[in-house]
């Protein structure tokens, strides 16, 4: 069973420079983003081989870019902010690839053209279980964790109309009343599955 995370990161440059002293505030909410690769994929001594996590990236300039994280194979990077948002920040310098297109860029890392339409269109064709994160969604014990699963939340920003309208066909799932931050429910969904 694999585990794949997706988040929207609607304010999050897709080119251009990353200020890494202020990832919070002109770099378009990527501490949000880097938290999220954090907590999905880094362990106390380890990498979780059995997980991904795409990074959306919609803010522009230009068109929008995915950076895939695999687990599977990811090697060289430490599990810190400032490490991880090194590697996107040289990767927001080459131009964005085409749609279809899956440029590794380090061992494990790998830029892509597109959005959310083409990672939803690749899930299904892996026969990835999607699930929508929503405070007003079904109990994540509902989820069977005997199939490849896949989860899609956004960053401090609520999911757009065109999104929702993409996302309307997969099963909405809670973690709680109150709206967590994406790495906190990441964390809550690794925690679940790992029981």
């Amino acid at each position: 069973m694999r585990r794949h995370f997706a988040i929207i990161g609607h304010i999050a440059p897709s080119s251009g420079k990353l200020i890494l002293n202020d990832l919070a505030g002109g770099s378009g909410r990527m501490d949000v983003l880097i938290r999220a690769v954090n907590a999905a994929l880094f362990l106390s001594h380890g990498i979780r081989h059995d997980t991904d996590i795409t990074l959306h990236l919609c803010g522009g300039p230009g068109p929008d870019r995915r950076i895939w994280f695999n687990g599977e194979t990811l090697s060289g990077v430490r599990p810190d902010e400032r490490s991880i948002a090194g590697q996107i920040k040289a990767i927001l310098k080459r131009p964005v690839p085409a749609i279809g297109v899956l440029d590794e860029v380090t061992q494990g890392i790998f830029d892509m053209g597109g959005g959310l339409k083409e990672t939803l269109s690749e899930w299904q064709k892996q026969d990835v279980s999607i699930h929508v994160l929503d405070a007003d969604g079904e109990t994540i014990e509902c989820i069977s964790s005997e199939q490849n699963l896949g989860f899609i939340l956004s960053d401090h920003l609520p999911f757009t109309d065109i999104e929702n309208e993409m996302m309307e066909p997969y099963t909405r799932v809670s973690l709680g009343k109150q709206w967590l931050q994406g790495h906190a429910c990441i964390t809550i969904i690794q925690h679940s599955l790992d029981r």
